[in-house]
């Protein structure tokens, strides 16, 4: 019995913290967003998700991403 792991970072969230980091990458795919260049104006005008530096990497805590996903979405309510 082969198990496939889920390649969608949606479901990868949905389905508890993933084993690694997410990229920008990931970010970009699982938010819809016109490019990576979007999360790093993001990044400098300190809106959109934290992310940290590994080395030259950006990457993304998923726990603090959904966290930022539930922000947004209280705002939103809120307004």
């Amino acid at each position: 019995m082969a198990t496939t792991e889920p390649t969608d970072p949606r479901a990868i969230l949905r389905g508890g913290l993933p084993d690694r980091y997410l990229t920008p990458e990931d970010l970009v795919t699982m938010f819809s967003l016109p490019s990576v260049e979007t999360l790093y104006q993001w990044r400098r005008k300190r809106i959109g998700p934290p992310g940290f530096r590994v080395g030259r990497y950006l990457r993304y805590d998923p726990a603090a991403v959904r966290a930022w996903v539930t922000e947004q979405g209280a705002l939103d309510d809120a307004a």
